[in-house]
């Protein structure tokens, strides 16, 4: 019983189960389960009525029935009203900026006031402008990008002719005609094409990823229409089923009401033109059913959301403790004072004079080395081409726990070698196949054989939708009649036709398809599976082709129940699929074939770094389960020595508990699960399968649409909390890019989409090695040292502020004034701080060579409570040193206590960049020469702050000096004892 799911997680899992359903029912279908409340009230009130089935008139949208979306697409995240609000709101809601914009006003009041406006002001108002600069910039480049794909024009087919109508502008009803190569503004059916086959190819790779064409057919009847105008003048509807997500499938009815008796014809995938795919050939005529957000793949796209790097969350965690403390010792200071006279208004005078604890300029230099950090990735010239999209996330690199990445053009460079021919007496491999693999080495797999075959002879003469023609060795002409196709579909797993030859009559049934499927409808073999084991193991993708011969009886009983199938409104795939199924017995076994799809370079030792990183990678492919496993065990996403479990197909919650046990008993094990039932045991027991697929070394989930792999992401990150990233290079993988904490899209084959919807774009998969490992972490550890240090910077001045107001009885009066603070945080010693971001610890080819670096930066150690405590006790220590020193070693003036604590102050910060340095850049020195000149050269101008006669004096220079030691020398012997004894793991690889 160890082994069985416990009953309270059945009881929690129903409990679970019946939230989701109530949710969905008031949200209704299609919606993402919220994260919160707020979320579900905010979906719920945003309820749109349920789209439902539709009945298209061709050429008269008029007639439409119910109103439909218009046909934009918005990628834009803001209006022209919306644009401030929204962007103000999104810095605001960091507790950082909100706290001083409060502090900025209250400098407002007159009983409040402790400075100038400007000193207070100055630093919001820049990270305000910078942030909305950016904002603008980026919003309008999407505007742009949406403008120019909603303005394309196309035909329409009007009763006055062909008129020019903008992407937006067009409605469900209209008769749209696209030409070759152009993009498919709306989801369509078929209707008429110039091609005289009646069909034409498409291509969907920005659609469902794969780059190989899709024959569509038009609709016969149209079709057979003598002019285009005729379209116009009968009388004619398309109903559609509901927009729904699943690209791979639709049902629906063609019906010609002005002939006598009706034509009715079934409409299903193959007469379909999705919205973003290319027509491949000839030009097409479609009526419109689908527009807008109603289109396949906008369903199938989520919505981008703001990006917030965990080191920003974390340190507006810590900007809540500074916060807290500043609290405390403003209620301490008024207490001391024992509540006299106005004491609220004391306590608020305290809160704003210790307000530099947290400093404003926090966020002004982290903007600012993420701007460094963008520049830094696009200048390395071993990762060409690499663009940062956005530039606010660049420290998620570096802390990465799960990789998702697509697998065709991924990590396969989807390029076809033909490696295998078993034909049961006799097998040619690798070496007997040269001629073979120079015709397909450069092919997609069905042209390459059509090649391969002319080349022995067998040629190809003639192939539309109806015939076929082949020509022998010997010259002689066969021809085919085409009876039926049956398509390729995720439940069949096999495709397959039915031919008649011409001169002999003769039918027969050629089927193709995996081994899986295809071994339990064949003639008994004693090679077969011993056969598709082998080239399994070699990483190849099998393929097993039978055929069988019928009688003409035969073929016309299934012929008419496959007609009558075909024409059923209700579980009409169930009905096809039944009928098809009927001829499949006693297939005649004729060989299989072994193909191997080419990975991309490097692949596999891109990969291995990954995983001595820590980082653990799932694959998530749209493809067939037996080639997302050839391509895991060939890329060694899982090694050839791991064990593979292979999820059964579950259909209810009894078939998802025994397969769960099952799992549990695996250890140590891949787990190749598909997207169906993936999709039944998130439905029963969410949190287990999580948990169990989390400690699996490797994840391959199978069929995955678009909208799973997005919903994958988001269950990692809501169980395991862990910072994800996706990569991806086609359409279908926007809405996981998009999802994750970090997208990375790839350039390639499969267009930009992937790339211009991404966080980062590569252009080959390998360099995303480099990215993380040096990038990423170096990204990682410079903002957590750069915000500690600013930290730093506000906390000791704070403590120099405590100790002036304790010395003076507790006055409510500012140590510093005017130009003296703005100076501080600024011209003084901006430049030395801001140089940490060319700080490095190792160099960039030791990251490279030693991933196991980068697992430490998972566990949050550069930036923690612990390492903010740290800096908490050092800013006590030299603040205390700094005011205290003033204080004993001033002689007769007061302002000779400001002359010596500022310069010590000054002077203090600089060589704490140095002590934090870890590797010196000639920038560093320059920016520590700079600021120390640009204060000395400013004393002779700070004549209402300072006595000018004092400073030039040997006493002051003494005293600064001695202070100055006092405060950093300690410091310089703890760092140096602490390498010593508990040296970090990268000193080891660079000593």
């Amino acid at each position: 019983m160890a082994d069985q799911i416990p009953l309270y997680a059945v009881r929690s899992a129903a409990r679970a189960n019946r939230k989701r359903a109530a949710y969905y029912r008031a949200a209704g279908p299609g919606a993402e389960r919220p994260n919160s409340c707020c979320d579900w009230l905010i979906n719920v009130c945003q309820r749109k009525t349920e789209p439902r089935a539709r009945t298209v008139w061709l050429g008269h949208p008029e007639k439409s029935e119910e109103k439909h979306p218009r046909n934009t697409i918005k990628n834009q995240k803001y209006s022209l009203l919306t644009f401030l609000p929204g962007v103000l709101y999104e810095q605001f809601k960091f507790f950082l900026n909100l706290y001083f914009l409060v502090v900025s006003c209250s400098q407002f009041v007159p009983e409040l006031k402790i400075g100038y406006l400007y000193t207070y002001w100055a630093p919001l108002g820049f990270v305000l402008a910078v942030t909305i600069i950016r904002e603008a910039i980026d919003e309008f480049r999407r505007v742009q990008r949406d403008k120019e794909v909603n303005s394309q024009l196309y035909s329409k087919l009007t009763v006055r002719g062909k008129v020019q109508v903008k992407s937006s502008d067009i409605q469900v009803g209209d008769l749209i005609t696209v030409e070759k190569n152009q993009r498919v503004p709306s989801d369509m059916v078929f209707l008429r094409t110039s091609e005289k086959a009646g069909s034409c190819f498409i291509r969907t790779d920005q659609l469902d990823g794969e780059t190989d064409w899709k024959l569509r057919v038009a609709v016969s009847c149209t079709q057979r229409l003598p002019a285009v105008g005729d379209l116009l003048s009968v009388s004619a509807y398309v109903h559609a089923q509901k927009p729904h997500l699943d690209i791979h499938s639709f049902e629906g009815t063609f019906t010609r009401e002005d002939s006598d008796p009706p034509i009715h014809e079934s409409l299903s995938i193959e007469n379909t033109l999705w919205a973003s795919t290319i027509v491949a050939s000839g030009t097409v005529i479609g009526v419109v059913i689908y527009t807008g957000k109603e289109t396949r793949s906008v369903m199938n796209t989520s919505n981008p959301k703001n990006k917030v790097g965990l080191l920003d969350l974390e340190l507006n965690q810590l900007t809540k403790a500074l916060f807290l403390a500043l609290v405390a010792l403003s209620v301490v200071m008024v207490t001391l004072q024992g509540f006299v006279g106005p004491w609220y208004r004391n306590l608020f005078r305290f809160l704003l004079l210790f307000s530099y604890i947290i400093p404003i300029s926090l966020r002004v230099n982290l903007d600012m080395g993420k701007a460094a950090y963008r520049w830094m990735i696009m200048r390395d010239d071993s990762i060409p081409g690499t663009v940062v999209r956005t530039s606010t996330i660049p420290e998620e690199l570096g802390r990465l726990v799960y990789l998702l990445t697509d697998k065709t053009g991924t990590l396969t460079q989807n390029e076809m070698v033909f490696k295998r021919l078993h034909l049961g007496t006799v097998s040619y491999g690798p070496d007997t196949m040269d001629e073979i693999e120079r015709h397909v080495r450069d092919a997609c797999p069905q042209v390459a054989l059509v090649q391969w075959t002319e080349s022995v002879g067998l040629t190809l003469v003639h192939r539309d939708l109806t015939s076929m023609q082949l020509r022998t060795p010997g010259g002689q002409i066969l021809t085919y009649s085409v009876l039926q196709t049956f398509p390729f579909t995720s439940d069949s797993k096999r495709m397959g036709i039915i031919v008649r030859e011409e001169s002999t009559e003769e039918i027969t049934f050629y089927m193709k398809g995996a081994d899986a499927t295809m071994s339990a409808i064949v003639q008994y073999s004693d090679w077969l599976e011993e056969e598709c084991g082998n080239m399994a193991r070699e990483g190849l993708r099998t393929l097993v082709v039978v055929k069988r011969s019928l009688t003409e009886e035969q073929y016309q009983d299934f012929e008419s129940r496959h007609a009558q199938a075909r024409l059923s409104v209700h579980d009409r795939a169930l009905k096809v699929a039944a009928a098809v199924e009927s001829l499949e017995r006693d297939m005649q076994l004729l060989c299989v074939t072994g193909v191997e799809d080419r990975l991309q370079a490097h692949v596999r030792p891109t990969l291995e770094m990954l995983r001595n990183a820590g980082i653990k990678i799932w694959m998530l492919t749209g493809d067939k389960l037996e080639t997302a496993t050839c391509i895991a065990k060939s890329s060694h996403l899982v090694s050839r020595t791991q064990d593979i479990h292979v999820f059964r197909p579950v259909t209810n919650r009894g078939e998802a508990h025994l397969e769960l046990n099952t799992f549990r008993r695996k250890h140590d094990c891949a787990l190749v699960i598909s997207g169906d039932s993936l999709e039944v045991c998130l439905r029963y027991y969410e949190h287990e399968l999580v948990e169990l697929a989390c400690q699996c070394p490797a994840v391959v989930c199978c069929r995955c649409s678009p909208t799973q792999k997005a919903h994958i992401v988001r269950l990692l990150q809501r169980h395991t909390h862990r910072r994800t990233c996706a990569i991806g290079d086609g359409g279908n993988d926007v809405s996981m890019i998009q999802a994750a904490d970090c997208g990375i899209g790839i350039e390639g084959k499969e267009g930009k989409a992937a790339s211009l919807a991404a966080d980062f774009s590569i252009t080959r998969f390998e360099h995303l090695g480099r990215l993380l490992v040096v990038h990423g972490r170096s990204s990682y550890k410079r903002s957590a040292a750069l915000g500690q240090f600013v930290m730093h910077r506000g906390l000791i001045i704070s403590t120099m502020q405590a100790v002036f107001s304790s010395v003076f009885y507790f006055a409510s009066v500012p140590l510093y004034q005017g130009f003296l603070m703005v100076g501080y945080a600024t011209v003084y010693t901006m430049f030395p701080v801001f140089s940490l971001v060319l700080d490095q610890d190792v160099k960039p080819e030791m990251a490279v060579l030693y991933p196991e670096l980068y697992k430490d930066l998972t566990k949050g150690r550069s930036l923690s409570f612990k390492t903010f405590l740290v800096w908490v006790l050092v800013s006590i220590y030299q603040g205390g040193i700094l005011m205290f020193g003033a204080l004993v070693l001033f002689e007769s003036e007061f302002v000779h206590v400001l002359a010596i604590s500022f310069t010590a102050l000054v002077l203090t910060e600089l060589l704490m960049v140095a002590l934090t340095v870890r590797t010196w850049h000639w920038l560093m020195v320059v920016a520590e020469f700079l600021s120390l000149g640009c204060y000395v050269a400013s004393l002779a101008f700070l004549n209402e702050y300072f006595d000018v006669t004092f400073i030039t004096t040997v006493t002051f220079v003494w005293k600064v000096s001695a202070i100055t030691v006092v405060s950093c020398l300690p410091l310089y012997v703890l760092k140096y004892l602490k390498r010593k004894l508990s040296p970090p793991s990268y000193s080891k690889l660079t000593s």
